[in-house]
């Protein structure tokens, strides 16, 4: 007993196979319609013709019996047996046409023996005559002999001289008229055979070849391991496949971009972490239990490690979390009053000349705690950079980059001792530091999560520095064309108009 074929089993079998069946199976349909409607056509119209010849042998013999004479006497027909000869040798017979003459039961006349088809050699035709008397009218009727199908007509004749009726039979035979129209279509099936074949060969080539791009995306998927992700598709092909094959590629791309940054990430992190712990533990193991100013500093020690190893694990997470969707959450936020209150919170940082300057009053969609987050970050840096009294400026302004699209520019710029060249572009880096720097004076993560906050806005941070002269750390975030602003607000604003922010501070809380 056959298992039925369980549900899905075709979608198992390879794209390939299933293209090339479903182009076999539409042609083979078409070839069957068409091939099929063409022969009904074709074998109506060869009924019709039959019939056609029919009608008209058996009108002639009407019209012969009715207007004719005797070619023998000059006179009407006397006889059925006169009319019927001469009738048989007037007539012009399609070669599967036939006709005989029957009276009670016995056949009387028949055609040339060089005609093909034989009427009076089939008994069940000749039986099927004898059951049409009397006859009434005259129409075409099929017969079906063990020989073959007949279209037929039979006429009645009674002469003056005749002491019985004669029954003239017309009679075509339909399987042989079909002949040439079977052998015709059997010619047509066969070469639609073998068109078949050959179009299932091409197409199974044609098929295979359109999907090299999808076989080698199935080897290099195969091939990518853990340990290698740098091996990528050739593009051969400009159409969907040729764009599906570019597309990968970039995945692929993002995929190793991403993977070689979480090795770097997990290496650097691996030695940011080990060397704390290795501090702790060493000062741990020389530390002389029964020495109070001893174990007092080593506990400072430790907790310092630790609060360290603290904000290095609050900054992997949060460069963990830019790259989520959710990571930021955008909402209409006052430009201007979030300068003056990321400026105040700064001034809590250090003692620093701390200057604000406000040059939009733009309404616009960001995450606020985001965005002060990042310019704070920008702030501390500062403060590390440059010594006590000096003047930090924290500003926000509207312009325009070149192709005249508004961008929002949010700023913090001090007068400290710069970056050399050499760093402005390693410092943007995870862990890097700047020449200089301790690792005490943070975890070295701090512009990669502005720039992933800045990103996630779509913009990006522009550094401007001169050694011993300070820098200016900008981010650079694209306004919507909607954005709501007005054109007041521009000025440097001092202690008159944000409170705790113009004068000099002496509070060192830290970030």
């Amino acid at each position: 007993m056959d298992r039925p074929l369980r549900r899905g089993a075709v979608s198992r079998l390879p794209v390939r196979a299933r293209v090339l069946a479903s182009m076999v199976l539409v042609s083979l349909l078409v070839l069957i319609l068409a091939g099929g409607a063409a022969y009904l056509l074709q074998r109506v119209d060869t009924q019709r013709g039959i019939d056609g010849s029919l009608q008209r042998t058996a009108g002639e013999f009407v019209q012969l019996a009715e207007t004719g004479t005797d070619p023998q006497t000059g006179e009407s027909w006397s006889t059925a047996d006169r009319l019927i000869y001469s009738a048989m040798m007037q007539t012009m017979l399609a070669e599967d046409e036939s006709m005989i003459a029957v009276r009670e039961g016995e056949v009387t006349w028949t055609p040339h023996r060089d005609q093909r088809v034989r009427l009076d050699e089939d008994p069940q035709l000749l039986e099927w005559v004898q059951e049409q008397t009397p006859i009434t009218e005259r129409s075409i009727r099929t017969v079906q002999t063990d020989e073959t199908t007949y279209r037929a007509v039979v006429l009645p004749v009674l002469m003056p001289e005749d002491e019985a009726e004669t029954l003239f039979v017309v009679a075509a035979d339909v399987d042989a008229a079909m002949v040439p129209l079977n052998r015709t279509f059997g010619t047509y099936a066969a070469v639609g055979a073998a068109a078949l074949a050959l179009a299932a060969l091409i197409g199974w080539l044609t098929v295979g070849r359109m999907l090299t791009p999808v076989r080698r995306l199935r080897e290099t998927a195969r091939s990518i391991t853990e340990s290698d992700v740098s091996r990528r598709i050739e593009v051969t092909t400009h159409d969907d496949l040729g764009e599906l094959t570019t597309t990968v590629n970039a995945m692929l791309d993002r995929v190793e971009s991403a993977v070689v940054s979480q090795r770097r990430l997990l290496d650097d992190v691996g030695h940011e972490l080990r060397t704390p712990l290795t501090i702790v533990r060493g000062h741990l193991e020389l530390v002389d239990p029964r020495d109070p100013d001893d174990v007092a500093a080593v506990r400072e020690l430790a907790l310092e490690e630790l609060d360290r190893m603290g904000r290095l694990v609050e900054d992997i997470l949060t460069l963990a979390k830019a790259e989520r969707t959710d990571f930021l959450s955008p909402e209409p936020t006052d430009v201007a009053a979030l300068t003056r209150q990321v400026a105040e919170n700064a001034a809590r940082l250090g003692t620093r000349n701390w200057v604000v300057q406000v040059g939009t009053a733009a309404t616009v969609a960001l995450d606020s705690q985001r965005i002060t987050q990042a310019w704070l970050q920008l702030a501390q840096n500062a403060i590390r950079s440059s010594p006590d009294g000096s003047t930090v400026v924290i500003g926000s302004a509207e312009e325009a980059d070149p192709s005249g699209a508004r961008v929002l520019h949010l700023w913090v710029q001090d007068a400290g001792t710069g970056i050399p060249a050499a760093d402005q572009e390693r410092i943007f880096t995870r862990f890097a530091r700047g020449a200089g720097a301790s690792r005490a004076e943070g975890s070295g993560l701090g512009l990669s999560i502005v720039s992933a906050i800045v990103a996630g806005h779509g913009g990006r941070v522009r550094l401007d520095s001169v050694p011993e002269a300070g820098s200016r750390f900008t981010m650079e975030i694209p306004l919507p064309d909607g954005s709501a602003a007005t054109e007041d607000g521009t000025g440097t604003d001092g202690a008159t108009e944000d409170g705790a922010a113009a004068h000099p501070t002496t509070t060192g809380a830290k970030p």
